[in-house]
């Protein structure tokens, strides 16, 4: 007899509870959690837990797999310092080398036993009269001396409110969350947005299609791309020597981190980057009246640069057509834009982006106040050095507020934040604290400090993109060199916090949190 292959509800119901109480629990599992708990493990820390609400780790390197889906920095540099690898087979990695790598991590580093994955994070409160943060999830209910938010901001998809959508008939799906089971083939295909996902899927899917139309509201600036294969004896030289590996990260980090002169210091430097971008739009874009539809006219590096080869000779096929009209209404079996035509289509693509400034997560967690993040926040993120929120003790967030970068990699400044919160607990144990909570002046006086240093960069330039949030202000972007945030938090400044003491041992039987 065959035996049943066990689905997901049935292993789901044979695992084991939630442990009642933990002393740090993690949310997520890609490369901020996954670093978080190697750290922890490494520091002889292993009271915690991993939530992931996905199948497995990866985070947005897990939901993420349209085709052609690959990052954009360079493959040693997005990785973990203390864990290289070796056999990366493109100076830029796709998607699944990149999944594979963080599980091998997880794998490799003895994380497995700590992560509860298909678990998701519901609701957080901070109960002070225990001083734990109590943490709903789809598996129940666990008490948290400390939070850790490693909810990536290139997670949660934004579809745009079109007149109709509900009723299209078709296929209509966002680049994250790409329908596998969806054949393409022979299909009309709408596919709306012209960002980072839309550069990379389009050509791989517009030899397959019938009609492609692809539908732009602003054109994003363009550059070669530098990827090549890593050679076989590149790899061998690597596993071999370690240490030219780690020679090849810091000269891809010396490369890569000057370019914050022209984002930031002296962005009339970014001229030179844009006679490049237009010497690529002029040698791949022949059609003179596309070429001018695929040209932008604000500064380049006010929204992201993208790398590509494939791009405008993707748009010049026969098969696609670039439209520029915004969208105005989607019917049962078409879409329609402003100047009146109606385009018939099988499928909608949505490649536009997500919810960056705007984080899903902060509508979950409640603070001291009985305030949740969002309401804090008032639609523009704040924190101190990116990492902790007035009103929120023990929460500490990787990747958040005015810590990403437009030209360098992010695990470079998610590892400075990891360090940063070991560093918090060590400190929290050396003054028997039970709790942290940064001071709002510390954090106030943080902010207007990046601010002024946000005047004059190109990222104030005049452009709308994923960077500004709902206030107009920049709550993305870290402002400096990578360096410098690093130096910065080093040591974490307890006397910028309200040192909370220690309480008597939490009655776990109190009334649990009620998911936001």
């Amino acid at each position: 007899m065959t035996q049943a292959t066990p689905t997901t509800r049935d292993r789901d119901a044979s695992r084991a509870e939630l442990p009642a109480e933990v002393d740090v629990a993690i949310v997520g599992a890609g490369f901020s959690g996954l670093g978080m708990a190697i750290r922890l493990l490494q520091g002889g820390r292993e009271d915690f837990i991993v939530l992931e609400r996905g199948e497995e780790v990866g985070g947005t390197w897990w939901f993420n797999t349209y085709p052609g889906c690959a990052c954009d920095i360079p493959s040693h540099l997005y990785s973990f310092s203390f864990a290289p690898n070796p056999d990366w087979t493109q100076t830029y990695s796709p998607q699944a080398e990149i999944r594979d790598y963080l599980r091998r991590c997880a794998d490799d580093f003895g994380v497995r036993p700590k992560l509860r994955l298909r678990c998701e994070v519901t609701g957080a409160a901070w109960d002070r009269d225990v001083g734990r943060w109590r943490v709903a999830t789809s598996d129940g209910e666990l008490l948290a001396r400390v939070l850790v938010s490693g909810a990536g901001p290139l997670l949660e998809p934004r579809v745009p409110e079109l007149p109709g959508l509900e009723a299209f008939e078709g296929a209509a799906f966002h680049s994250a969350r790409w329908d596998h089971g969806y054949d393409l083939v022979g299909k009309r295909i709408a596919a709306i947005g012209t960002g980072a996902s839309a550069i990379q899927f389009v050509p791989e899917i517009q030899p397959l299609v019938d009609r492609l139309h692809v539908f732009q509201r602003t054109p994003p600036w363009v550059v070669p791309h530098s990827n090549r294969p890593i050679t076989r004896f590149e790899r061998w030289l690597y596993r071999r020597l370690p240490a030219a590996q780690l020679l090849a990260r810091g000269f891809t980090y010396l490369v890569r981190e000057p370019l914050v002169l022209g984002f930031v210091k002296h962005p009339r430097l970014m001229r030179v980057v844009e006679r490049v971008a237009r010497r690529h739009i002029g040698r791949q874009m022949p059609d003179p009246e596309l070429r001018a539809r695929v040209t932008p006219s604000y500064t380049i590096g006010c929204k992201r640069i993208l790398p590509s080869n494939r791009w405008y000779p993707a748009l010049g096929e026969p098969n696609v057509e670039l439209v520029t009209e915004p969208v105005v209404e989607v019917r049962v079996r078409s879409i329609v834009t402003a100047d009146g035509t109606e385009r018939e289509v099988d499928a909608i693509i949505f490649g536009t982006g997500f919810h960056v400034t705007d984080i899903p997560v902060a509508t979950l967690i409640r603070g001291a106040g009985g305030l949740t993040l969002a309401d804090v926040w008032e639609g523009s993120p704040r924190a101190y050095r990116g990492t902790t929120v007035a009103g929120f003790p023990n929460l500490f967030f990787l990747l958040g507020p005015n810590t990403g970068l437009g030209h360098n990699s992010m695990v470079y400044m998610l590892e400075s934040q990891i360090a940063h919160v070991l560093d918090a607990l060590r400190a929290m144990d050396a003054a028997d604290a039970a709790a942290v909570d940064v001071r709002p002046e510390a954090q106030a006086e943080y902010n207007r400090a990046l601010d002024r240093r946000m005047k004059g960069t190109v990222w104030t330039s005049g452009c709308a993109s994923w960077y500004i949030d709902a206030t107009g202000r920049n709550s993305t972007l870290w402002p400096d060199w990578t360096w410098r945030y690093r130096r910065r938090t080093a040591r974490f400044d307890i006397e910028r916090y309200r040192v909370l003491p220690r309480l008597p041992v939490p009655d776990r039987e109190a009334e649990p949190v009620v998911a936001a």
